[in-house]
């Protein structure tokens, strides 16, 4: 099985094109936000990334937006360090919320505790939020810190779906998403459907950005 034929959710053309339309508009940063008493009014829906550090949430945006130099990339773990809003159509429709990375074990204690209360009072407290969307390493499947903000997001009723990254990087790309999406449906705030792309390779891409217009619909 190929990494595209992964896909469990069959998305017609229709709903294909609408959210490649969607995203080939306007896309621009808004601001970037160290503290939740800084953001932008809960005035729009908003779709959040989420995921270990070095998962490629950046290198996703970019792929999803079509945009290289959207979100900022890089080779050192960690470096997202705030919330960063992207707003989506002129005049905007909705954000995309980058959150900062978690399980870097080698930042500062201080750090980890600081990034650590900005992401769980932002999923806790955010009403507008329609969506996370969980990135996990296909290579290695769901970490233990990966199962905690699950738990988390479980206990918060915030929707969350994962996406598997780099899934050109692995061998059976279909038993990876199998595994994965059998854990996930334990969980009661989870999508049932798991997304497999490559950021790298494309795959992916248009059904992740038609599940992202669904999310931000309902």
């Amino acid at each position: 099985m190929t990494a595209d034929e992964t896909e469990a959710e069959a998305w017609d053309a229709e709903a294909i094109a609408t959210a490649r339309r969607l995203f080939a508009g306007p896309i621009a940063f808004e601001l970037g936000a160290p503290r939740l008493d800084i953001l932008p009014a809960d005035d729009l829906p908003e779709l959040a990334f989420a995921g270990r550090s070095n998962v490629g949430k950046s290198s996703l945006l970019n792929a999803l937006a079509g945009r290289a130099g959207l979100a900022r990339t890089s080779n050192t773990p960690g470096r997202t360090q705030e919330l960063n809003l992207f707003l989506v159509g002129e005049p905007p429709l909705f954000r995309l919320v980058d959150m900062p990375g978690y399980g870097y074990a080698e930042a500062p204690k201080d750090v980890v505790r600081r990034w650590t209360r900005l992401v769980g009072d932002y999923l806790a407290g955010r009403p507008n939020l329609r969506r996370v969307l969980l990135l996990v390493d296909s290579r290695h499947g769901l970490k233990p810190v990966d199962r905690e903000v699950m738990d988390l997001l479980d206990r918060a009723a915030v929707s969350y779906q994962i996406v598997l990254t780099k899934i050109d990087k692995v061998k059976d790309a279909g038993a990876v998403a199998a595994t994965v999406a059998s854990e996930a449906r334990a969980h009661p705030a989870a999508h049932p459907e798991v997304l497999a792309t490559s950021s790298a390779k494309g795959f992916g891409i248009a059904e992740l950005r038609a599940a992202a217009h669904v999310a931000i619909a309902t």
